[in-house]
């Protein structure tokens, strides 16, 4: 019965220390390791490097999700090459009803794979805004708030829907960012230790 018990307590332990060292994965690759050897890992998938990529930041573009010609950001800090955070921003969009539709799309699909988010907030505060126009505009001016957060012990998947101006015009897309729990730790005590 001691072997037994014995037994049970190392799978016990094993189980949780072997949790708390994987890597939330991108694409199946875990997030880990320097910029280049990450990035590296994503051209071997597939994903092509854009030639606006610099030292401490790659830009890269391949499918994903289903979708095409996706961006992929990955970063680091000057002072620290360890890969915490991936971002991807989808095509964008025209039209309030696609962009809602990418939006939907992945979030259902996140469900699917993560569970129920641990923070939902899908609100455009003016209610007078229902034509593509309004709702556009109040994306454009930052009133609405439209994100779904994904918890898992591996770290922290973020769905949103995002914009940004380029030569006087709005771009429209949807956006996901991944937080690597390991490394985004490791990175927070490095920050703490510069105060």
């Amino acid at each position: 019965m001691k072997k037994v018990i014995t037994l049970i307590i190392c799978t016990i332990i094993s189980s949780a220390l072997l949790a708390q060292t994987e890597h939330l994965k991108f694409k199946g690759v875990p997030i880990d390791g320097t910029l280049e050897k990450f990035s590296d890992a994503l051209i071997a998938i597939g994903f092509e490097l854009n030639e606006d990529s610099e030292e401490d930041e790659m830009f890269l573009i391949g499918d994903f999700a289903g979708y095409k010609d996706c961006r992929v950001y990955v970063s680091t800090l000057d002072n620290i090459n360890l890969v915490n955070h991936v971002s991807v921003s989808f095509p964008e969009r025209d039209s309030w009803s696609t962009l809602l539709q990418d939006y939907t799309s992945l979030k259902e699909m996140l469900t699917e794979k993560y569970g129920a988010p641990s923070e939902d907030v899908e609100d455009i505060p003016n209610e007078n805004a229902t034509s593509n126009s309004d709702i556009l505009f109040e994306i454009k001016t930052d009133n609405y708030d439209y994100h779904s957060i994904f918890s898992t012990d591996e770290g922290v998947i973020a769905l949103s829907i995002e914009h940004y101006t380029l030569l006087f015009v709005e771009r429209y897309f949807v956006a996901i960012q991944y937080y690597d729990k390991i490394n985004s730790d490791i990175i927070r005590d490095h920050a703490i230790n510069d105060l």
